[in-house]
């Protein structure tokens, strides 16, 4: 029997929540970013305000026609899919200027302008990420191992048991967290992700400016880049791999101008490398990690269902080690430890010797340049050759290294004796 994904109905509060209720108390204007279908409009909405959608033509005419009204009304103002008239961003910086009473508007984006404003609003309109949803947030689990604690550097409590399988995984990777995308039935979950990628190719580039000659070649480009999703894999190789098959190969300032325009819609979320303050580690790559925004979207471009996955079937265009389903599944734990480390005002890269030779997955890092190193193992048990890479890590930074984990599919959270995390990738919070 297939692992059912539940839909969702009612609102489900999520994790931005709690950031954008505590910057709300003190700041006049936030900027809510992030891809089309994540949930801004449904977040921003349920503060109560009054909201102008501006992705509503008549709505839009209207703006356009008396852009004062955009300012007036109750508080905070939504002002959704706002750069589809770019002068709302100055509008609303104005009205700051000119009364910074907190909890004042809201903007939500899924795409920066293509023309922008006359004005950064830096210091006056504050911007916060929206990514699509942990499994907390989609009710998969409750979490037991929190990361603001882990943070603290205070060898938090390690504990909690978890009954989500690897089939139940694999559901979720190919669900996706993107709410109105949730379905019951796979087919239903396969067409709406399908619909989502053909609109972002025959509509939203095309809306942003970008004149495209042959669609297949930004789909194409987009199947590569999904196929390499977990690695480091140089922009080249992509381009070669969407030629795979015979195919024309994207020009390199065509494939540079997807990647600006994707990036500028938030479908690609590229992982940054780390690089530290300390001068003991040398010889580092700078090279991003491919991530889309969700890893559905990978498994939906690569055409593959919870049967392939599971049997270790996946893209051959570009190599990498272990399987698809593993590149998969670091991905969700991406997402997951990016939604949790923002709340926690921390940052999240990956770390990677020149050659190869020492990588960490994830390393989040507070204020102070002290860091949490994470591995991510598609697996339910750890054994001493899983935590090489990052004992490697404590030996180069020493303290600077303030507690390591290993996400698994396991059943059990635990600490190793050599203080060393083992934690179910279900059981991780906030």
């Amino acid at each position: 029997m297939p692992t059912r994904v539940a839909p969702f109905g009612e609102y489900r509060r999520r994790v931005v929540d709690g950031e954008l209720d505590l910057l709300l108390c003190d700041l006049a204007a936030i900027s809510l970013e992030g891809p089309r279908g994540v949930g801004k409009t449904s977040t921003a909405r349920r503060r109560g305000g009054d909201v102008f959608r501006l992705d509503d033509p008549a709505a839009l005419e209207i703006a356009k026609a008396q852009p004062e009204r955009l300012t007036r009304g109750r508080t905070p103002i939504v002002i959704d899919e706002w750069q589809r008239f770019s002068f709302s961003w100055d509008l609303v910086r104005r009205a700051v200027d000119c009364a910074p009473a907190p909890g004042r508007f809201i903007l939500t984006g899924s795409a920066g302008p293509s023309t922008g404003p006359t004005h950064t609003g830096a210091g006056r309109i504050v911007a916060l990420r929206m990514r699509p949803m942990t499994l907390p947030e989609r009710g998969v689990a409750s979490p037991a191992v929190s990361i603001s604690a882990l943070l603290t550097g205070a060898g938090a409590d390690v504990a909690g048991t978890s009954e989500v399988t690897l089939e139940q995984y694999t559901a979720e990777m190919l669900a996706g967290g993107f709410p109105g995308m949730r379905h019951e039935s796979g087919r239903a979950q396969r067409a709406a992700l399908g619909g989502y990628l053909d609109r972002i190719v025959d509509s939203e580039v095309p809306e942003l400016g970008m004149e495209l000659r042959r669609p297949q070649t930004l789909r194409r480009w987009l199947q590569a880049y999904g196929a390499a999703t977990a690695t480091t894999a140089s922009y080249e190789t992509i381009r070669d791999a969407a030629a795979a098959g015979g195919h024309g190969k994207p020009a390199k300032n065509t494939a540079a101008a997807y990647r600006e325009v994707l990036e500028r819609i938030w479908l690609l979320d590229p992982l940054p490398a780390w690089s530290p303050s300390t001068n003991r580690l040398a010889r580092l790559t700078y090279s991003p990690k491919h991530h889309l925004a969700d890893p559905a979207l990978a498994a939906r471009l690569a055409g593959l269902d919870a049967g392939a996955l599971l049997r270790g079937e996946g893209p051959a265009a570009t190599s990498r080690d272990g399987t698809f389903l593993g590149a998969l599944f670091e991905s969700l734990a991406t997402l997951s430890v990016r939604v949790f480390a923002q709340a926690a005002e921390a940052r999240v890269f990956h770390f990677r010797t020149r050659g190869g030779e020492h990588e960490v997955d994830l390393i989040v890092e507070r204020g102070d340049g002290r860091v949490v190193a994470l591995e991510v193992k598609l697996a339910a048990s750890v054994g001493d050759e899983d935590v090489r890479q990052l004992a490697w890590l404590r030996r180069q930074i020493g303290d600077e290294m303030i507690d390591a984990v290993i996400l698994t599919t396991g059943p059990v959270a635990y600490r190793r004796r050599d203080g060393v995390a083992v934690v179910p990738l279900a059981l991780l919070g906030p």
